[in-house]
């Protein structure tokens, strides 16, 4: 049987969403499971105190060109969309509630989502914005919202970031391969040897 690999991650962090263009053929190539963990970067912080790096400006500005570096590595579009860094709660609850009661859904909804900021540049966190982007994709931008809204969904978004916090996360994306941590996406070289 294959190893899983536990994929923490936020869609408001760029980073997460570099490793997760690498991720699926990762896994593909060593017969792994990957498990999508949505959590809460924001609550991440907040527990760990930690910050995004964008919030000091010389270490945002090499962050911003590190990842277009990697991503020209990766051959994959990056690009930084209007309104950096935005508040994903909605986005974050929205998309784990699809994951939770709409699962054969869910990573058609989180490359919509990824592309959508990372890609197109759509400022996601404007709600005119997100529901013109679902519904383009053929999503039901009130179905969405209705899941976001769920007090069971709301409850196990926290739950899941506040076990993130407890295995020792302090930012997205951090991956688990037997109970190792590998911390950004620029340690997929780690991930893919410990699936080895």
């Amino acid at each position: 049987m294959g190893k899983t690999v536990e994929f923490f991650f936020d869609l408001g962090s760029p980073a997460s969403y570099l490793a997760w263009t690498q991720l699926a053929g990762i896994c593909a190539r060593h017969a792994a499971e990957l498990r999508y963990r949505p959590m809460l970067l924001g609550g991440v912080f907040q527990a760990t105190g930690n910050a995004s790096p964008a919030m000091i400006p010389a270490k945002g500005r090499y962050m911003f060109t590190d990842l277009g570096r990697f991503a020209a590595r990766y051959g994959v579009p990056f690009a930084i969309p209007p309104g950096f860094p935005i508040n994903t709660l909605n986005l974050m609850r929205g998309l784990l509630g699809t994951q939770l009661q709409a699962a054969e859904r869910f990573e058609a909804l989180l490359e919509v989502l990824f592309t959508g900021l990372w890609v197109h540049q759509r400022n996601l966190g404007d709600g005119e914005v997100l529901e013109a982007t679902l519904r383009q994709a053929g999503f039901d931008p009130g179905q969405f919202q209705a899941l976001a809204a769920d007090p069971q969904v709301k409850a196990t978004l926290k739950q899941v970031t506040e076990e993130a916090v407890e295995r020792g996360v302090f930012g997205a994306p951090t991956i688990f391969v037997d109970g190792q941590m590998y911390f950004g996406q620029d340690r997929l070289d780690f991930v893919e040897e410990a699936l080895g």
